[in-house]
């Protein structure tokens, strides 16, 4: 009796065919698939309507061992989404501008294409995700990096597209400046249960690690995995208001008069207004109240060895 050839290990691909990289990325990781022994991988292509949900569901439906996030943060976060609480590992194959959580994990941002080199055997590690519910909203959603209300939501909104294709992430600069100007907000921050905050301020940052665009560490200090998330507020006052908010950021002072700094594994944050949201990156509209809470170690990622 003719024995049965053992099973093949595959990888599902959830790819933006946007990317300028994709194209090379695609044949890359093909061949790499070849040379280690892996069936062909299963390419599945996000769309404007689905950024990545639908695609990394079929994956995960498919029984493959590996699902590669190919694009930005919102496409690692899309695939993140389903994947959390499963035991099937995320592979991320930084095609995008800011490459956010690549650059937390110690990946290769600057050639994407050398990623594929690790993605299969690379070491597993767990990571924590951050749950938000939006003005009571019925579904959860999920970030990896940070998420915002305020200033930084509206940097990420109505940052240049085409600028940002050709000076990266200094297309985030630009708007930043632009957007200096502008009228604070009332603001109740709500920490594990107990009010920490009362105040008018321009932005509340929650964030998962600590690095953003340019290697800046806004949450000083913050981990992956260590089972609470890092809330950073801005509220500059008066005339050197974002020079004090500029010195607490690079001096990485724990606080002054216009950052206030606090950790924790739930938040609530009640605003006197609507204020533009953003999750790793996406702009999510406006939101007068966020649910914020951390789910520890929920997801498996691939990382170099």
């Amino acid at each position: 009796m003719e024995q049965e050839k053992p099973r093949l290990k595959q990888a599902a691909v959830v790819i933006n065919p946007s990317k300028s990289s994709a194209e090379s990325f695609t044949a890359e990781f093909n061949a790499l698939c070849e040379s280690e022994g892996w069936a062909p991988p299963l390419w599945l292509e996000t769309t404007v309507d689905d950024p990545g949900v639908g695609q990394a569901r079929d994956a995960l439906a498919s029984g493959v061992d590996l699902v590669v996030a190919a694009g930005g943060d919102g496409t690692a976060r899309a695939v993140a989404e389903v994947l959390s609480g499963s035991e099937t590992p995320l592979g991320i194959a930084p095609l995008g501008t800011g490459n956010l959580l690549a650059r937390n994990l110690a990946i290769d941002v600057n050639s994407p294409t050398s990623a594929a080199g690790w993605l299969l055997n690379g070491e597993l590690k767990k990571i924590d995700i951050v749950k938000v519910r939006l003005d009571h909203a019925a579904d959860e959603k999920t970030f990896l990096v940070m998420a915002g209300v305020g200033y930084d939501a509206i940097i990420m909104s109505d940052t240049d597209d085409e600028l940002k294709d050709r000076v990266g992430w200094l297309a985030y600069v630009e708007a930043g400046i632009r957007h200096l100007p502008g009228r604070p907000v009332k603001a109740t921050l709500t920490i594990d249960g107990k009010v920490v905050m009362k105040r008018r301020v321009r932005s509340i940052m929650i964030g998962n690690c600590g690095k953003i665009m340019g290697g800046i560490e806004i949450f000083p200090g913050a981990k992956i995995d260590d089972g609470v998330f890092d809330v950073v507020v801005l509220a500059p006052t008066g005339r050197f208001g974002w020079l004090n908010v500029l010195g607490a950021i690079f001096s990485r002072r724990n606080a002054n008069q216009s950052v206030g700094q606090f950790t924790g594994k739930s938040a609530e944050i009640q605003l006197e207004r609507a204020q533009e949201c953003q999750l790793d990156g996406d702009a999510c509209g406006e939101t007068r109240q966020l649910e914020v809470r951390i789910e520890p170690l929920a997801l498996n990622v691939k990382i170099p060895g």
